[in-house]
């Protein structure tokens, strides 16, 4: 076994990009660690795998349990708390005295990944959905300046709009759209989230947070209007960059 281990929380990880991502990682660089998948039915058992795994330094945390898992960390980054969701966590301390620490590298992921798309552009945003990588992406939207409008089914989130509003003219206002949604990824690739396809245009940017398949249903409806289209795998490799620099940094001492 290997001395050192990562991996990821989430409830169904079947296709998880994560873990063939740190394994090549870790061949290529001859870094003697591990990367396993780790399915919770419930967020609330995550203090007995950690305690069941004392050679585990971080995690990755994806749907459903981004907000969910707040409650049973110790502590949370500025940035992790202004979002209200983390996706990376710092196993650190000693034997009885773990701490665990709650990062969101989502947010300067996403960043960093939609600058590069849209380059100067800025002006109205819709972002669908209201998951913890909805949060990710408002906050790093914001903080470029983009007006951001969340959409959710049934409008739940507050100060969010639910689709039904979204009618073809109110779409054209919006130049960028990011889907933070599960619909169409892999296996259910003919989903897409219930946005009225006559709405965009030329001039819309539509980003896709999944990777799986590369070009969604989603994509393939702003591609067939012309609009600029990008998914979330560069996204998803940067994060997971951010995660493996937060990790060397946290475990800079050996648990004992």
């Amino acid at each position: 076994m290997s001395s050192k281990r990562y991996g990821l929380i989430g409830r169904t990880l079947s296709h998880s990009f994560s873990r063939d991502y740190f394994i090549q990682k870790f061949e290529a660089g001859s870094i003697d660690a591990e990367y396993l998948l780790f399915e919770l039915d419930d967020i609330s058992s995550i203090h007995k795998l950690i305690a069941s795994n004392p050679s585990l330094q971080g995690l990755n945390v994806t749907i459903p349990y981004k907000k969910a898992v707040i409650p049973f960390l110790s502590w949370l980054s500025p940035e992790a708390e202004a979002i209200g969701a983390v996706n990376t966590i710092v196993v650190d301390g000693v034997k009885d005295s773990l701490i665990l620490k709650g990062y969101n590298t989502d947010a300067p992921a996403f960043a960093s990944e939609v600058r590069a798309f849209t380059g100067m552009h800025r002006g109205k945003a819709l972002v669908l959905g209201s998951g913890g990588a909805s949060a990710a992406a408002v906050y790093a939207l914001n903080a470029m300046g983009w007006i951001v409008q969340v959409v959710s089914r049934g409008a739940v989130a507050p100060g969010s709009v639910g689709y039904e509003e979204l009618t073809p003219e109110v779409i054209r206002h919006y130049r960028l759209i990011v889907n933070c949604t599960p619909a169409g990824m892999y296996p259910d690739i003919k989903e897409m989230p219930p946005l009225q396809e006559e709405g965009i245009t030329a001039d819309h940017y539509l980003f896709d947070m999944i990777y799986n398949p590369g070009v969604t249903h989603f994509m393939a409806a702003g591609l067939k209007k012309g609009a600029r289209v990008m998914n979330g795998s560069g996204m998803l490799r940067l994060q997971a960059e951010l995660s493996w620099q937060l990790w060397l940094a946290g475990n800079a001492h050996e648990k004992q």
